[in-house]
């Protein structure tokens, strides 16, 4: 029997040769070999950063502080070694033999107790206050998540969005403007509705006249960005009446703001953190359990397929990139909310990381928020690492975000199956 399947003798009983065969030529194909092998190579190269920079740091105890004077501390040099260690083991076992179903799990460990050595090591010898950053990474991830949605909603209904930064930055600048002549609330409206209105623009280019949608994106992202600084420079800049509004505070929601660590984090934000969390778990309940969601994966997987069941192909994507346009301008009328004015380019890219984060998180509402929440988390880390004495250049720390991005995006972006039309052109019959 063993013969017959080609298992070799081993030395062991014949299930365990069985078992040891099946386990070498079926379950590890050569590109998970492949992939097994460069994530250990990451980790080995973890470790020697570990060891070459945590490990030879000043050391000393660093303080993180939680809430109602909370506190632990931790060595920062013991932390390096233990996460050298650590790294450098990982490696080895997942490039001898990969990690299988464990394989994200760890990841995320690794990635968690790396960050950790990295805190500890920035905080050597001084406090950090890890709740007041776990509060602002939910706060810079908000935008992300608005934007990412919309993305989201673009690309299931088979339309490639690039314009995520054009209207986020619409939105921001049009919240100012309105803002600042009525009121904020009237300026998140419309931002909604000019927001929506662009996308409306990338949908008939795109859908009517077959243009090209990643061109069209970069299109409008070029056009807002010339547009809003060209008016902020000759305009706003003289009449700053027109470019100031009461910035939005934070809400502390009874009872469960008193939670421990948890209430600062979660319930003393803004409105805009609320509705985030609230339009995913929607969004997530509308794409996976209603008729909408069905239609909307149809149109963006088989167009041609929904078309014949009598899906209005055409109407459900011109409807779906609308919403999407207002979701994203909504997210944009966030930078008004918290800084209180128009600045040229203040979003500053973060429309393409909400491209990113859209990637990162398979499409899915729930892995975009995930994928937000990490990038969110790096813009606080820098954000706080500035005010701390670390060798790390500022300039290093505006780049974080970025280099972030283009490290989860290599490693975890890799391979996932975006819907089947995504960007193709669809005549209806």
């Amino acid at each position: 029997m063993s013969e017959g399947i080609g298992l070799k003798n081993t030395g062991h009983g014949p299930g365990t040769d069985a078992y040891l065969g099946m386990v070498d030529s079926v379950t590890r194909t050569p590109d998970e070999i492949k992939r097994s092998r460069n994530l250990g190579i990451a980790y080995l190269i973890g470790a020697v950063i570990t060891v070459a920079v945590f490990v030879q740091g000043t050391g000393g105890t660093a303080t993180f502080n939680l809430d109602n004077d909370a506190s632990f501390g931790i060595g920062a040099i013991p932390l390096a070694w233990i996460c050298a260690v650590s790294l450098a083991v990982l490696g080895g076992v997942q490039i001898s033999r990969g990690t299988a179903n464990f394989q994200s799990a760890l990841l995320g460990v690794a990635a968690v107790l790396f960050i950790f050595t990295l805190m500890a090591w920035a905080a050597a010898g001084q406090s950090f206050s890890l709740t007041g950053t776990l509060h602002d990474a939910l706060k810079a991830s908000t935008p992300l998540v608005f934007g990412a949605l919309g993305g989201i909603l673009c690309e299931r209904s088979g339309i490639i969005n690039i314009a995520i930064e054009g209207f986020l930055l619409a939105g921001a600048f049009t919240s100012a403007v309105v803002g600042s002549v009525t009121n904020l609330w009237i300026g998140m409206i419309a931002a909604m509705i000019v927001s929506s209105l662009l996308a409306l623009l990338l949908a008939w280019l795109a859908i009517r006249f077959l243009v090209d949608q990643v061109i069209v994106g970069f299109a409008i992202n070029f056009f807002v960005l010339g547009l809003t600084s060209f008016v902020d420079a000759r305009v706003l800049t003289s009449n700053p009446e027109y470019n100031g509004v009461p910035t939005l505070a934070e809400w502390k929601i009874p009872l469960l703001s008193d939670i421990p660590i948890i209430g600062p984090v979660l319930f003393e934000q803004t409105i805009y953190v609320y509705l985030g969390l609230a339009l995913v778990a929607l969004v997530t309940w509308a794409l996976f359990s209603t008729k909408w969601g069905l239609q909307t994966r149809a149109v963006g997987e088989h167009p041609k397929a929904a078309g014949t069941l009598g899906v209005n192909v055409l109407r459900r994507r011109y409807v779906n990139l609308a919403v999407a346009g207002a979701i994203t301008g909504f997210g944009g009328s966030w930078w008004t909310a918290d800084v209180g004015r128009f600045n040229e380019n203040i979003t500053n890219g973060r429309g393409f990381i909400a491209l990113a984060v859209v990637l990162v998180g398979r499409h899915h509402p729930v892995g975009a928020l995930c994928a937000a929440l990490l990038f969110g988390f790096s813009d606080a880390l820098a954000l706080k690492f500035s005010f701390l004495s670390t060798s790390i250049p500022s300039e290093f720390l505006e780049l974080a975000p970025f280099l972030v991005t283009l490290i989860v995006v290599a490693s975890v972006g890799r391979g996932h199956r975006v819907p089947a039309a995504l960007g193709q052109p669809y005549e209806q019959q």
